[in-house]
């Protein structure tokens, strides 16, 4: 195993980790670090890196299982008890009503979305069009919450946010940028967005992973094996980090320091790649 592609692997799980579920756009980052670090890689060909995003991905998503452990072992619990459940509690069905559009949506145009529009122009655009929602979603919140919690979640609340969580589907909107801005503009807490918008990436960003890995099982080899799980044991790690100091700080900062950032990056993409 070589220490520079090593190195390489590791910062791209870095990355992964880090912005997966932070509101700033996995995929603009990506994009940036791509050229940079991934495809310069020689025992990367392009299946195989494509295989290896999906695997860091997967890291990024057991540390979403880790943090809500507790939550998804009472979903579980909840949906195969035949007991009665308190009146106020988020249920699996919440998260199917929530992942619905998306999934009939993103089915219906994947293809489509492959071919044309992950490019530096279309991520670009999902950067500011997505930074534009996060600052409306600070400036029209609700000043009293009629959601303060997760559990309080309507079924309404939960099909809304799935519908605004479509324009993810765009690359560079960022999911979760899009679906807690959703929750805070339909009467959410902001940490009651933040954790509907974890929780229910799991399945959607679970299914996707596996169905890809399916698809690619064939690039995996035992050269690429060392740089698989080195990425995704740093991509596991960092998402723990990231998703626990972003459920800390997201009452307090709100959304627009991370709507900025989206936007200097933005500007960081049209100057590297588009100027």
């Amino acid at each position: 195993m070589e220490i520079v592609h090593l190195i390489k692997v590791i910062i791209l799980g870095m990355v992964e980790g880090l912005t997966e579920f932070a509101p700033i756009s996995s995929t603009g980052h990506m994009i940036i670090v791509d050229d940079l670090w991934l495809h310069s890689s020689s025992f990367l060909t392009e299946h195989v890196a494509n295989t290896f995003k999906v695997v860091i991905q997967l890291g990024s998503i057991c540390a979403v299982v880790f943090v809500f452990k507790d939550r998804f072992r009472n979903l579980i619990n909840s949906f195969a008890s035949y007991e009665p459940r308190p009146v106020k509690q988020l249920k699996i069905i919440h998260i199917v009503v929530g992942l619905l559009p998306a999934v009939v949506l993103g089915f219906t145009f994947e293809d489509f979305i492959d071919e044309h529009l992950f490019s530096a122009e279309t991520v670009m655009i999902g950067l500011v069009l997505g930074s534009f929602l996060m600052i409306a979603a600070d400036r029209l919140r609700w000043k009293t919450p009629a959601s303060p919690t997760v559990d309080d979640i309507t079924y309404k609340q939960a099909f809304m946010v799935g519908l605004i969580q479509c324009f993810a589907l765009w690359p560079g909107f960022s999911r979760s940028g899009a679906t807690i801005s959703g929750g805070v503009l339909l009467g959410m807490n902001y940490r009651a967005a933040a954790d509907f918008t974890f929780i229910m990436a799991v399945p959607i960003m679970f299914g996707a992973s596996v169905l890809s890995l399916i698809k690619n099982w064939s690039y995996f080899s035992f050269e690429a094996f060392p740089y698989f799980a080195a990425g995704f044991i740093t991509a596991f790690l960092f998402a723990l980090l990231s998703i626990r100091f972003f459920l800390k700080i997201i009452e307090k900062v709100k959304l627009f320091p991370f709507a900025i950032y989206r936007l200097l990056l933005a500007a960081a993409v049209y100057i590297v790649y588009i100027n």
